[in-house]
């Protein structure tokens, strides 16, 4: 058998997976269960098994650590620091993770004792590098709101103008002008206005309106630019 000539490191990945919950935007983090860092709080994830790509290592990860399923994933970036795991030399690859709060409770299993939301401007120490991680994260996602439909991940299918307009508010963490704001997301063209208004409202309900995912393909292929 062929022996390689150098150590391998070992990989795994975690996931900064984030929501939107009662106007903030949220991080779902999972305690520790086991060393190092058990009882602390920290990023989901685990190491990548042999016959595993990353991606699929990464949702796996998140069902049997939160029970979350169909999510929104992209790969963020390698952390590889040689100190960053004391137990030996780990190599990670960070994901970005967007969940629809309205489709996906969250409950605890595996190596990990709890999985909770924390708001990303309230949250406890994190174990390993996952703090590094998670502003990374955080700042890519910021990013991205703006030239790429990313939002509509964290809404329910149906949803109405203002709840968009919160939405980029609560991430981007400034106000937006209301009647600019709906001229721009309008524009797009992705928005298809139902004949269908909130319900079980005190105000006045508002019409309800659906993300035209499919336009959003057909029109990527033609080269088309989101920007709010």
């Amino acid at each position: 058998m062929y022996s390689y000539k150098y150590p391998h490191p070992a990989v795994t990945v975690d996931c900064a997976v984030f929501g939107l919950d009662d106007g903030d935007l949220k991080v779902l983090l999972i305690q520790r269960d086991l060393e190092p860092f058990a009882g602390s709080w920290a990023l989901p994830g685990g190491f990548v098994k042999l016959e595993e790509d990353l991606e699929a290592s990464a949702r796996r990860e998140l069902e049997e650590e939160t029970g979350v399923t169909d999510l929104y994933l992209e790969q963020l970036a390698t952390f590889g620091a040689p100190d960053r795991d004391p137990r030996e030399r780990v190599i990670t690859v960070a994901y970005l993770s967007i969940v629809n709060l309205f489709d996906h409770p969250v409950t605890a299993a595996t190596d990990a004792r709890k999985a909770a939301w924390f708001p990303v401007d309230a949250l406890p120490r994190l174990a390993f590098d996952h703090e590094d991680i998670l502003d990374l994260a955080l700042a890519r996602l910021r990013s991205k709101l703006r030239w790429q439909p990313l939002g509509f991940e964290f809404l329910p299918e149906k949803f109405t103008l203002t709840q968009v307009q919160r939405l980029y508010e609560t991430i981007l963490g400034e106000a937006l002008d209301k009647r600019n704001f709906r001229k721009k997301i309008l524009s797009t063209g992705l928005l298809v206005p139902l004949e269908e208004v909130e319900t079980d409202v005190a105000h006045r309900a508002a019409q309800l309106y659906r993300f035209d995912r499919k336009e959003y393909a057909r029109l990527q292929k033609k080269g088309y630019g989101f920007e709010i």
